[in-house]
């Protein structure tokens, strides 16, 4: 078995819990300068490369500057930051329910994403738990969309986190949702339901395919129902993207606060934060693969649709 080759420690600290960028130099590069390559490499032009040239931006792996006339080295790196986007901050709370040596155990906000990607980067679950904890190594061994909330899983060691990651890739973790959506006599439940669930990049929807081999499976429940609204327990099976979202809309029963189904109304707007999915990531269970110890935890948050409809239906 190939072993993956270990990469070089970066020079540079963690800024707002996100990690400076590396350029690895080409083995069988032949430009005069790093700076050449660069310029070649980033796709910011010439005028911006030398500014951050200038000003000390990039460093190589003794943590020493790059210059206009640092020599091209095959096979070495060079590292900075990237400037960030300006983000609209989340402003609520991402309550620790366990931490030990091994894992950190977060209940994660509605608005929050888990990772940083595209324009959301400090503002997530990863970059705010690093800078709160002081823990630069933290990384996540799984994902839930930015508009669910509830439980996430972070590990603490980068050489444990591919046994938690294996856990949920070999489905040995048992998740448990909680959701508010229409209440409907006429769908019979609990049922399992199953289909074939398209998320095709650059589409912000996922979609079933008809007739197609099935590739995801959710049981459904409803746990009590008043006023038009039903409040379900929602256990996933297999992990797609938008799996629950898609599933429940399939019922004729769409996630209140849902921005994707039935209807596509685009990305919820930054700083808009008035109708949150009702979705909830409430269960998490699973044995540690390091320790053995048996692990549950439970989300403390509610489904404000569920405590106060009549408020949160006029928002």
């Amino acid at each position: 078995m190939r072993r993956k080759r270990r990469l070089p420690p970066a020079p540079l600290p963690q800024r707002d819990g996100i990690d400076p960028v590396r350029v690895a130099l080409p083995a069988d590069g032949a430009w005069p300068t790093v700076r050449a390559y660069l310029v070649e490499r980033l796709p910011v032009g010439s005028g911006v490369v030398d500014a951050m040239v200038r000003d000390g931006r990039f460093v190589g792996a003794d943590g020493g500057p790059v210059t206009p006339d640092t020599p091209y080295l095959p096979g070495a790196s060079v590292w900075f930051h990237r400037d960030l986007p300006a983000e609209v901050p989340v402003p609520f709370a991402l309550d620790v329910v366990h931490r030990d040596e091994h894992i950190v155990v977060v209940d994660k906000p509605h608005f929050l994403a888990t990772m940083p990607r595209g324009s959301h980067v400090t503002q997530t679950a990863l970059a705010r738990l690093r800078t709160d904890l002081g823990i630069p190594t933290l990384g996540a061994a799984h994902r839930l969309d930015r508009l669910t909330a509830g439980l996430l899983l972070f590990t603490v060691r980068p050489e444990e986190r591919g046994a938690y990651q294996t856990l949920f890739r070999d489905r040995r973790v048992r998740k448990e949702y909680e959701a508010v959506a229409p209440y409907d006599p006429d769908v019979a439940l609990p049922r399992t339901v199953r289909s074939h669930i398209v998320k095709e990049p650059g589409i912000i929807a996922a979609y079933e395919v008809g007739g197609a081999e099935p590739n995801s499976e959710s049981r459904i429940e409803l746990v009590e129902h008043r006023a038009g609204l039903g409040r379900y327990r929602l256990t996933p099976h297999t992990g797609r993207t938008h799996q629950l979202r898609v599933h429940m809309n399939a019922l004729g029963l769409p996630i209140l606060g849902d921005p994707l189904y039935p209807v596509v109304a685009g990305p919820v707007p930054p700083g808009d934060f008035r109708r949150p999915l009702q979705l909830l990531a409430r269960v998490l269970e699973f044995t540690d693969p390091v320790t053995g110890a048996a692990h549950r935890f439970t989300s403390g948050r509610t489904l404000e649709a569920w405590e106060a409809y009549d408020t949160w239906a006029r928002q």
